[in-house]
């Protein structure tokens, strides 16, 4: 499917000194044409990304470059988690086709009115999105950055147990940036973006009618509790304690047209009231659905996910991809044949990625979690 003399140039290196490692990615890089660099890491060389960037600049001549740390990266047709490692790929676009930003909640509204024209022209850019979960502005630097560019996220939540870092051009979150990326103009690349639930729905969303904070006390006029225990079925109802990492809640995403929804953990049962706690605050007449998450059901969806992607490509070729992965995703739920990058391959064939699981993941204008986000680049 892809015309190899269009692709975007890329690299991965697996060594376990962050010297090492960037000396490979620099020399497999070459003297590849392209303005734009994503350098992505595991959480080992996490501390070291300024120091990987300023070597990538140097021997690449590109300058422009964003980068984050996940708890692993991902490259064609490759996965390694929890290990060393780091993947990059240089996009050749023309200079006025992206704009970078970084900054805190109003990164977004700063890069609006920095960059107006360019916004009003490219109509509905793609943003890829690195975000430090533990900055109180987070959430905000993410709904903010869709709304005011009316533009189309995606990315991840970066993940290392210490440092976090992501940067774009020379700004690093160490200076206390929330959020940092690349603005792309659809006048000069054409992408094809999808998410994977990685879950399945037990049955129809359900209105909670009563509730307090996190605790769903009611759904439909009923007992919580009891419209959960009906749909898991016999085996896990007859021991609840099995459900854990097994049963999920989710909500659905208002006016999607293609049924998402963000899910979230089950966090508490209370047989006495009946009641069910989940990981998120919900209000009365919100929407609330039981999922299962297992292997079988994550392949599944990952292979529906990747043939709609193959749809909408038709004969396009693929330049290359980015794919965020959630943390809990990879070696947990997948397993050879059937890891992510091999149905990724298996479906659209061979082309440049880079990626890294992620604390989360986002698409279009929110955080999702256990999910895998798969862009395109055409």
């Amino acid at each position: 499917m892809n015309d190899s003399s269009q692709a975007f140039a890329s690299a991965s290196s697996f060594a376990e000194n962050w010297r090492e490692s960037v000396e490979a990615l620099t020399n497999d890089l070459g003297a590849a044409p392209g303005t734009l660099g994503i350098l992505y890491t595991g959480e080992t060389f996490a501390p070291h990304i300024s120091e990987m960037l300023s070597v990538v600049r140097e021997r690449t001549g590109v300058t422009d470059w964003v980068s984050a740390a996940g708890y692993g990266v991902i490259a064609a047709g490759e996965e390694h988690f929890g290990q060393p490692g780091a993947t990059a790929m240089i996009l050749d676009l023309p200079g006025d086709g992206y704009r970078l930003f970084s900054g805190g909640g109003d990164a977004g509204a700063r890069l609006a009115a920095n960059h107006a024209d360019w916004i009003a022209e490219a109509t509905m850019p793609l943003a890829i999105t690195h975000v430090d979960p533990r900055h109180r502005e987070a959430m905000t630097a993410v709904s903010t950055m869709s709304e005011a560019t009316n533009g189309f996220l995606i990315g991840g939540l970066t993940a290392a147990a210490g440092e976090t870092p992501h940067q774009a051009g020379g700004a690093s979150s160490s200076g206390g940036d929330c959020i940092s990326g690349v603005a792309l103009s659809p006048l000069v690349i054409e992408v094809a973006t999808a998410l994977s639930q990685g879950c399945t729905p037990l049955g129809e969303a359900h209105t909670v009618t009563r509730a307090q904070d996190n605790i769903l006390i009611e759904l439909d006029g009923r007992p919580a509790l009891d419209v959960m225990v009906e749909e898991i079925g016999p085996e896990l109802a007859s021991d609840l304690r099995r459900i854990g990492g097994v049963i999920f809640a989710a909500l659905p995403v208002p006016g999607s047209d293609t049924g998402d929804y963000t899910v979230r953990n089950l966090v508490g049962l209370d047989p006495e009231h009946k009641a069910v706690a989940i990981a998120e605050t919900v209000s009365e007449g919100d929407p609330v659905l039981f999922c299962r998450r297992d292997r079988d059901s994550a392949v599944e969806d990952m292979r529906r996910m990747t043939e709609d992607l193959k749809r909408r490509v038709g004969d396009k070729p693929i330049r290359g991809g980015l794919y965020i992965s959630c943390a809990a995703r990879g070696p947990n739920q997948f397993a050879a044949p059937d890891r992510e990058t091999d149905i990724i391959r298996e479906t659209l064939g061979d082309f440049p990625m880079a990626g890294f699981f992620a604390n989360g993941e986002i698409s279009r204008d929110r955080i999702y979690a256990y999910t895998g986000v798969l862009t395109l680049f055409l």
